[in-house]
Order: C-alpha cells, then sequence, then structure tokens
C-alpha cells in the first residue's frame, strides 16, 4: 500500500507523543463527518479554525490531557467529510469509558458542522492513516440553470451547462483504473516537493465511475473514485478533466493521453473545493470493534 491521504499525501510535521508508548492500551476510532465551508482544511493552522483544530479541543477537554491525533486524510479547505477517521492513543482507565457517555460528550464538545458520527476501539498500534486500505469520495455536478437547493453546499453547479454526456465522462474515466503514475492529476508544486523527497506519485484506484443520481429530489452527476492513495487535489483534477470530456471540449481517448503525458499542464482544470465529500475509510477486517 502506498501510503496517502485525503489531502493528496500530504505528511505533516511529527509531534512528540504526549502519551508514553507503555501507557497506551488501545486506540480510540473516531469516526467524523463535517461540512468543509466552515473550515480552512482538517489539518491545523495557527489563526485558521481547523477540523483538527476542533476535534483536538474537545478530545482534550474530555479526556483532560493532550492528545495524540492522526487522520485517515487531510482534506483542503471547503471539502466535506462523511466518514473521515481520526485515531486517537489511550489508557486502560479510558477504555473503561461508557460509549453512549463518551459519543455524548464528544458530541456536546464540539460545534454544529463537525459530527461525531461513530465510536470505535484498535488496538495500541492502530492507526487511522496508515492502516486504511482504501479510501472512497464522491464528486457531486449540478448542471443547468436552476440553482441547486439543498445540494448547494456540496455541489459544483455548472449553470451555463445544460448536461454533461455521462457516458462519454465514464467511458474515459475507466483509464485511470489501476494502478498508475498519476502526476498529470497532482498540482504542481506538490508533484515537485514529492519528488524531490524521492517518494512516487504511482497510486492505484480501484474504482472511477460517473454516474447520474437523484438526491433529495435533486438531479445530479456523481463522480465516485476509491483508491489506496492520493495526490494533492488529485480526485479534483479528475473531476475537472472528466467535465472537460462531458461538454464535448475533449474526446474520451484525451484522458488516456494526459495520464501518460505526466504533466500537470495535459489534464483538465481543478474542480472546485465545495462539491467533494470524503465518503469511507476502509481497514482490515479485525482492526476495529465497537467501543465498549
Amino acid at each position: 500500500m502506498v501510503p496517502g491521504d485525503i489531502r493528496e499525501g500530504a505528511v505533516g510535521p511529527s509531534r512528540e507523543l504526549s502519551l508514553p508508548k507503555d501507557l497506551v492500551a488501545g486506540t480510540l476510532a473516531i469516526t467524523a463527518g463535517y461540512r468543509g465551508e466552515g473550515f480552512a482544511g482538517y489539518a491545523e493552522q495557527p489563526g485558521q479554525r481547523t477540523v483538527a483544530g476542533e476535534l483536538r479541543g474537545a478530545l482534550e477537554t474530555l479526556l483532560r490531557r493532550d492528545v495524540d491525533m492522526e487522520c485517515a486524510g487531510r482534506t483542503d479547505a471547503g471539502v466535506s467529510a462523511l466518514g473521515q477517521v481520526v485515531s486517537v492513543p489511550v489508557t486502560a482507565e479510558e477504555l473503561q469509558r461508557p460509549a453512549r457517555r463518551l459519543m455524548a460528550s464528544l458530541v456536546a464538545l464540539t460545534p454544529d458542522d463537525l459530527s461525531i458520527r461513530g465510536l470505535r476501539l484498535g488496538g495500541p498500534s492502530f492507526s487511522a492513516r496508515f492502516d486504511a486500505t482504501q479510501r472512497s469520495y464522491r464528486y457531486r455536478i449540478c448542471c443547468g440553470p436552476a440553482r441547486p437547493v439543498l445540494a448547494w453546499d456540496h455541489a459544483w453547479w455548472l449553470r451555463s451547462v445544460p448536461a454533461l454526456d455521462v457516458n462519454a465522462m465514464d467511458a474515459a474515466a475507466q483509464a485511470l483504473v489501476g494502478e498508475h503514475d498519476f502526476r498529470s492529476f497532482c498540482k504542481a508544486t506538490s508533484a515537485h516537493l514529492i519528488e524531490a523527497d524521492g517518494r512516487s506519485t504511482c497510486r492505484c484506484l480501484s474504482t472511477v465511475r460517473v454516474s447520474r443520481v437523484c438526491e433529495a429530489g435533486e438531479e445530479l452527476v456523481a463522480v465516485d473514485v476509491t483508491g489506496n492513495a492520493f495526490l494533492h487535489n488529485m480526485v479534483r483534477i479528475i473531476v475537472g478533466s472528466l467535465v472537460e470530456v462531458g461538454r464535448g471540449h475533449r474526446d474520451v481517448a484525451w484522458l488516456e493521453g494526459a495520464l501518460a503525458a505526466r504533466d500537470r499542464s495535459a489534464a483538465g482544470p481543478t474542480a472546485p473545493a465545495k462539491g467533494l465529500v470524503f465518503e469511507r475509510v476502509d481497514y482490515p477486517d479485525g482492526a476495529l470493534e465497537a467501543w465498549g
């Protein structure tokens, strides 16, 4: 498995562990959702409101100590999530806390745009990031002159485009399935940093699917992508490129050529952040169990 995350392979600075290893009895795995509009992304940044900052404040208030957190993927500003997973090492005493009480406390300590959706238990060495086998995203697009209603906060509105050729988009997308060098679909500055650090821009996608969906009475185009890891802006650049095909600006074969070029300028534009939702993280069977 190639390590990576939603914020497309970014690795944050290391922190000195606040809980000594000999005190770690297990790992709290929190499934969290959030509406991205109000956050400057997942990762903590000085002077910015972030998902990690809000979650850390809640956890440290609850546990009355500093906490070490790892997430399955660092989302950019404006990106939402339904299935972000955050892992926190805990002590034997903390393992005894009833799940219902722990859940209620975290819900009370977090803001309205951050949802604690579930708690699970992992072993002492479990990592939300490094134990993940697959990550899944959905990108939503609304076409036509009618402004989206309930999808407004989580869809890309193409008001001047009456419709997209979903069949052509889906056919083009199949060239991306499998293990490839996705440098063309990575933010250029990030690709340079990855290569300078001696790391690979190869990733493996198991599914790329484009379909029409109806959600809460609204017709949308959905792009579903699942893979082992992602480069910076990778999903959004894939979507922007597929929209070029769907609008008839590029033919189906163009995407395969863009992939082979290994050059950011060969692919399409980066789709807006607001349409992207981190849907799910998969872990090996038995890695997590119900808390309490």
